[in-house]
């Protein structure tokens, strides 16, 4: 079945600079899919460190095994993904494939077999035969070029239906650290580390262990609070990499330095972007949605509230079919688990209050909010009215186009 690009996508693709020491490469390997890119080579210079963090299911795939034992050491060499099969619950068979591409790959590029990542998404369950990624290795070595961003982008798309892409640029005086990611992202999202795939390169001079806390501080007010339909993947991966060409950020001790907050600010914006633009290619999205929780009894009760409406189903289709059924909202924050006072609750859709003290709010009219749930972005409100926690998580509606997708996916 052929995707429709999401009304939520952005107009077009955004030009990302060059980032020295970042090479790319994409070929057709026909592992699931024909005549398009699956498979994605980033070549890495020599002294690049690399950070991640990954998926928290229990049933992680082979690539992410080998990513985590990998990550300790901090080094990285080169990036090999593959699309259209997950190489996740695929026993001793997963893990043979695995080294059989890093073996192969530290050959042709040159590095330690450690010094090579390695990412997969699509169908779980299914072994995935290394032979179409190794033989391709020595045209993606000899094809690299520092600009192919938008075709790394489309060669780890499954049920995607646009490239994902954030670039910013950090100044520090006359110099510039640039910071690049691409990501994947459409179903089978709600992460607990990341989502999906996301890659993500500077320019910077930044050791590992401070480039792991950078990540993960990042990570959790953006992949951290999205959610599609309330499914951790198996696959889950966010790396980083900073290639150190840049010489604005030298002799860092800690994450604590004063130096680095421009750019953990910059990298946080960027992740949050891409998480976004995950949530607008929500499998069958037709809305944006973001609900803001206040008055909760700690940050983490406020997610947890705000992550409860934003995976209910009723909620989804609720505002799929354009209804400010805020009877609803109510019902998933009573059932999160999580202290709220009845009739303290305020509840507001588009801004407009509907509900407090109990009941719907006296002044509440429902043609007033129609405009708003006719719209794209749908924003919800919910003051809890037991303590100061506050947090934001976003999401999509859930339209019957996601049946049609994850009904017909390996078909």
């Amino acid at each position: 079945m052929a995707n429709l690009v999401s009304p939520l996508a952005p107009a077009q693709f955004p030009t990302l600079p060059e980032i020295a020491g970042v090479r790319l490469s994409a070929a057709a390997t026909g592992i699931r899919y024909k005549n398009r890119p699956d498979v994605l080579v980033a070549l890495l210079d020599k002294g690049t460190t690399v950070a991640g963090c990954l998926t928290t299911s229990k049933s992680p795939s082979a690539p992410v095994d080998w990513c985590v034992a990998n990550l300790k050491a901090g080094k990285a060499r080169a990036l090999v993904v593959n699309a259209g099969n997950a190489n996740a619950f695929t026993g001793k068979a997963g893990v043979a494939t695995v080294k059989a591409v890093a073996n192969a790959s530290a050959k042709t590029f040159g590095c330690k077999v450690a010094e090579v990542f390695q990412a997969s998404t699509g169908v779980i369950g299914e072994p995935l035969n290394p032979a179409p990624i190794v033989n391709a290795l020595a045209d993606l070595n000899k094809n690299a070029s520092a600009t192919e961003w938008d075709m790394a982008a489309r060669a780890i798309m499954t049920t995607d239906t646009f490239p994902k892409a954030a670039t910013v640029k950090v100044k520090f005086g006359n110099q510039l650290i640039t910071i690049n990611g691409i990501a994947k992202g459409s179903g089978m999202v709600a992460p607990d580390m990341a989502t999906m795939l996301v890659f993500i390169f500077t320019d910077a001079t930044i050791p590992a262990r401070i480039l792991q806390k950078l990540l993960s501080q990042a990570v959790s007010p953006s992949f951290n609070c999205i959610t599609v339909d309330g499914d951790t993947s198996t696959s889950d991966t966010v790396l980083l990499f900073a290639t150190g060409k840049s010489e604005a950020l030298k002799d860092l001790k800690s994450a604590d330095d004063a130096r680095l907050k421009p750019f953990a600010k910059a990298l946080s914006a960027l992740c949050l972007d891409l998480a976004h633009q995950v949530v607008k290619d929500g499998e069958g999205a037709e809305k944006f949605v973001e609900i803001k929780i206040t008055g909760a009894e700690s940050a983490e009760a406020a997610k947890k509230i705000g992550m409860t409406i934003a995976n209910s189903p009723l909620v989804k289709t609720a505002i799929a079919g354009e209804d400010a059924n805020w009877g609803r909202i109510v019902m998933a924050i009573g059932k999160s688990g999580e202290k709220a006072i009845r009739d303290k609750l305020r509840i507001k859709i588009g801004g407009i209050l509907v509900a407090a003290k109990g009941m719907k709010d006296a002044t509440y009219k429902e043609a007033d909010i129609m405009p708003h749930m006719k719209g794209r972005d749908i924003k919800i409100e919910a003051d809890i009215g037991v303590g100061k926690g506050t947090a934001t998580v976003w999401t999509c509606d859930l339209t019957h186009r996601y049946i049609d997708i994850n009904g017909s996916y390996r078909s």
